[in-house]
């Protein structure tokens, strides 16, 4: 009989949790560590595509999570004087859901197991051998596991075991993210709006059952945000951005009370993934831009991908399967990356754009990873 897998994900976000419920589903021995104090409600909204939708009904959470956010039944963009471009009507039950980032986080933690979730843990080093890997903490703690996952972000520590550290490549844009009530908009409509060009662009969509309503405003930044993913903004620098827009992103705009503001980064895809024992997952692995709304989804499809692989696989197997698994996802998160750059440039220029690719939306990550399991 084989014995149970000891995994340990550094990093409690969206990816870090969907590869504990993932792998904690085929029996392994799973524990997260996360830096934080507790898991945290960074960022506001997320969208959640057919993708990983299928990911998470897989993984027994996609109803608890579904009654958490809003299905976005159409994208429409717009030019700065409310100009229609683009209009994609989404074919019913294939509809995005959109939710507070906090929410799905919560939802994907709930499931798990208590005591799964450690915080208060900051990797400071990782080791291993032929045998087992080791992963060091801040507070002086030190874990043994057969694998050790690293979901820890764009600023991963574990990403300089894997490959040559690999600074994040800033865009040059900076994002303005916050939640207004929806009481406050008047019947605001229920899909994706966009409105863009002069090199930038506003995004909203409803989250919380239509309670509230994430907003993005995507403009080029004075300076690089060095030393901060997010720092509080200016809601009046914010509106004089798209100062003179159509009606309907000046109403918008005069009901932000607060906002936040952050740098967008990501980063030319690495050589490798995986080394040993250890692998790297969502933004530790392929970071992107939010023009394609993939990157919790590719997360997820990580998690999946990998549960699959390393499950019934015995310890002196795991870096065979890591290695599958870095040969299924590297090449098409790569091409996800590639294409959330465009997009950013198409929305910037008021251009045509779609976010209904099929080869993603259709994308079926499952039947990819038992073809090679």
């Amino acid at each position: 009989m084989t014995k149970r897998l000891k995994a340990a994900i550094i990093g409690g976000g969206i990816g870090g949790l969907s590869t504990a419920l993932a792998l904690h589903r085929t029996g392994a021995n799973v524990r997260v560590y996360e830096r934080a104090h507790r898991l945290g409600d960074i960022g506001a909204g997320v969208s959640l595509q057919h993708n990983s939708q299928r990911v998470l009904d897989r993984l027994g959470v996609g109803q608890r999570v579904g009654r958490l956010g809003s299905l976005l039944p159409e994208f429409q963009f717009f030019t700065p004087d409310g100009t229609v471009v683009s209009h994609e009507i989404y074919s019913v039950g294939a509809w995005p859901l959109a939710l507070r980032r906090a929410d799905l986080v919560a939802a994907l933690a709930s499931a798990l197991p208590p005591g799964t979730v450690c915080t208060g843990h900051r990797c400071v080093l990782f080791g291993q051998d032929e045998d087992s890997a080791v992963v060091g903490f801040d507070n002086g703690a030190l874990v043994h596991a057969d694998v050790v996952i690293g979901a820890d972000g764009i600023h991963s520590t574990l990403q300089r075991y894997v490959a040559e550290p690999a600074d994040p490549v800033f865009s040059g844009m900076v994002a303005y993210r916050g939640l207004i009530p929806a009481a406050r908009l008047h019947n605001w409509p229920a899909g994706l709006l966009t409105w863009g060009g002069e090199g930038r662009h506003l995004l909203t969509y409803p989250v919380r059952a239509g309670q509230l309503v994430n907003y993005v405003g995507f403009v080029p930044a004075g300076d690089e945000m060095l030393g901060s993913w997010s720092a509080p903004g200016d809601p009046a620098v914010l509106a004089a951005e798209f100062a003179d827009w159509a009606p309907e992103t000046a109403h918008l705009l005069s009901r932000v009370e607060s906002t936040f503001r952050w740098g967008l980064y990501d980063r030319d895809p690495l050589p490798r993934w995986t080394t040993g024992r250890l692998a790297l997952l969502g933004d530790a692995a392929h970071p992107m831009l939010p023009h394609l709304g993939q990157g919790a989804n590719q997360a997820i499809e990580d998690a999946l991908a990998l549960a699959i692989l390393l499950r019934g696989v015995s310890a002196a197997d795991v870096p065979d399967a890591l290695m599958r698994y870095q040969t299924l996802r590297r090449e098409h998160t790569a091409r996800v990356q590639h294409d959330a750059r465009v997009n950013g440039h198409l929305f910037d220029s008021a251009q045509p754009v779609s976010l209904n690719h099929s080869w993603v939306r259709d994308y079926d990550v499952e039947k990819e990873a038992r073809a090679i399991a």
